[in-house]
């Protein structure tokens, strides 16, 4: 599983910056303006529009990916006793420690990697809030106290 979610990291890191460093581009631009070619060992990019299809193949798998970690998040709301012990900061804080240690193996800015995360994890969070409450409300389970 490790080598999965590691993976995943890199795919979704690596968009991150894919998509900030072709934000930056004219969208007409006949050639590129500074260096050669750098990605898979020179291979890629001789063209924006190869940039933004690559792009485009890695946000697929981002999706595909965010798709599964959602289904286990929805899964972590069965364990939750209320919607406001879905916020776990100290889970937070471990998740974004590990991430951190894997941008760097990875080559990836690490301050990327945290906010990519940190946005990800609230998306998340709020998606787990309305997963247990519309189970609650569906009488999945009676509500409980800490």
């Amino acid at each position: 599983m490790t080598k999965r979610w590691s993976a995943a990291f890199a795919l979704l890191t690596g968009a991150a910056l894919l998509a900030a460093g072709a934000s930056g581009m004219a969208e007409d631009a006949p050639h590129a303006f500074w260096g050669k070619p750098s990605v898979d060992g020179g291979k890629c990019c001789n063209s924006l529009a190869e940039v933004r299809e690559n792009i485009d193949r890695i946000n697929r798998d981002l999706v595909r990916l965010m798709a599964e970690r959602q289904k286990y998040v929805a899964e972590a709301g069965r364990f939750k006793a209320n919607p406001a012990a879905v916020s776990a900061p100290a889970r937070v804080e471990q998740i974004i420690e590990n991430v951190k240690a894997l941008a760097r193996q990875e080559g990836l800015s690490e301050a990327v990697a945290e906010k990519t995360f940190r946005a990800m994890i609230s998306g998340f969070e709020d998606y787990e809030r309305e997963v247990w409450a519309h189970k609650n409300a569906a009488g999945g389970a009676p509500a409980k106290t800490p």
